[in-house]
């Protein structure tokens, strides 16, 4: 198992249960379920709806030391500092007169159809992001966590894939001009996250890592080993392009082999994370095949490292993630309870009242466990390279491009 990785089997006593003093903030409210594409797109409301109640049943919201907070609706001053205003007018209008898309900048297309109030939930989506990154810069939390969010590939001047306003850039923009020297982004959606990575391309204060699917076979075709960011700030924006038909082992190994190097070198102040969840092996629209599982120990190690470079400071985001019942509500809320400090084992049953709720409001059947059972061993890089595995070579091809540009050998660091 990874660092701060947890047993899988029941825990016999409470000491078994690994759990930290830091306050934690969660964004949640009902509004956010407005940012809503239409009863057939993937990007339902029903993975919120079923992640906040799962969250609710088994506690999560009523641990002493977390709070909930609500989101808001972020000012046009505010989405400016990541997004261009005309822009933002251009969502103003559609979301004002759906009627009229403007396809030219993402808005009215298949992947982002326009609907009425399309401005205020995307902006309230930013507002949730930055209700996160406010409660970290005055400490009135450590970790803050809005699974909403996420939306990573809004780009400054455009909406994409199923993404409008990019939440995460603006946290990370507003941590920067309040003073946070360095901000690592870390995001391990299967898709690559090319809009905060665009974003940040010239900006050494901000390094971005994208653990995804190769853009050979998957949306949106970018995030190659080669790009490392712009004049001035090499070596910030980081690729690691996964070959499809990876699973656990090789998820977890290339996150660790590329990872806690680089946010060693690095030096971050904050980290900011997006948990897009659609490397599951059921998700309808990637081909990777990972586990929940893995997903919560890859959860436990970003909290670790966060812990160990950044005095605790984390903002964990959601972000993709299209099987709605039996994969988002479960890994999200493994995300809540790691940043809340209580991390729920993976042989908890999930509540009876929240399975009751999924039968009866969407008739499905809900998962029995909050984990299933996955072996997640993963093989430590120092134990050598193997150029015959596709994923080794995946791995090797970013740290070759990366490391030397932060002074590390990427045949042994």
């Amino acid at each position: 198992m990874s660092e701060g990785a947890q047993p899988q089997q029941a825990p016999t006593s409470a000491s078994a249960v690994v759990r930290t003093e830091y306050t934690t903030r969660v964004v949640w409210g009902e509004d956010l379920l407005e940012y809503n594409f239409g009863k057939h797109h993937p990007m339902s409301p029903v993975r919120l709806d079923l992640t906040a109640r799962l969250c609710r049943e088994l506690g999560l919201f009523d641990l002493p030391r977390v709070s909930v907070a609500e989101p808001y609706v972020a000012s046009d001053d505010e989405l400016a500092t990541v997004h261009t205003r005309e822009y933002v007018a251009a969502v103003r209008r559609v979301s004002a007169d759906p009627d009229r898309p403007e396809p030219e900048r993402g808005l009215g297309t298949e992947d982002d159809p326009a609907f009425a109030g399309m401005h205020e939930a995307s902006a309230r989506i930013v507002g949730g992001s930055l209700v996160a990154a406010e409660a970290i810069l005055e400490g009135s939390a450590v970790h803050a966590v809005n699974f909403a969010g996420g939306m990573h590939h809004a780009a400054a001047d455009r909406g994409s894939g199923f993404c409008i306003y990019n939440d995460a850039a603006a946290a990370i923009q507003r941590l920067l001009d309040r003073g946070v020297g360095r901000v690592l982004y870390v995001d391990v959606d299967a898709h690559h996250g090319d809009g905060t990575e665009r974003i940040f391309w010239d900006e050494p204060r901000v390094m971005t890592i994208s653990l995804h699917e190769s853009g050979l076979t998957l949306f949106p075709g970018t995030g190659f080993p080669s790009d490392v960011g712009g004049p001035g700030a090499e070596g910030t924006a980081v690729n690691v392009a996964l070959p499809a038909g990876t699973r656990d082992a090789g998820w977890l190994r290339a996150f660790h082999a590329v990872v806690p190097p680089l946010v060693e070198a690095f030096r971050p102040e904050v980290i900011v994370s997006q948990h897009g969840c659609d490397a599951h092996h059921l998700d309808p629209l990637t081909n990777l095949k990972v586990t929940v599982d893995a997903q919560r120990e890859l959860a436990l190690s970003v909290s670790a490292l966060a812990r160990r470079f950044c005095e605790g400071r984390w903002i964990a985001t959601g972000g993709g993630g299209y099987e709605v019942v039996q994969v988002v509500p479960r890994a999200w809320a493994h995300l809540v309870g790691i940043a809340a400090g209580h991390p729920v084992h993976l042989q908890t049953p999930t509540p009876q009242p929240w399975r009751d709720y999924v039968r009866e409001r969407y008739g499905k059947d809900a998962p029995t466990l909050m984990g299933e059972g996955a072996d997640t061993w993963w093989r430590s890089w120092e134990i050598g390279f193997n150029p015959n595995d596709p994923v080794d070579r995946a791995v090797m091809a970013t740290r070759k491009e990366v490391f030397p540009l932060h002074g590390l050998d990427p045949w042994f660091d």
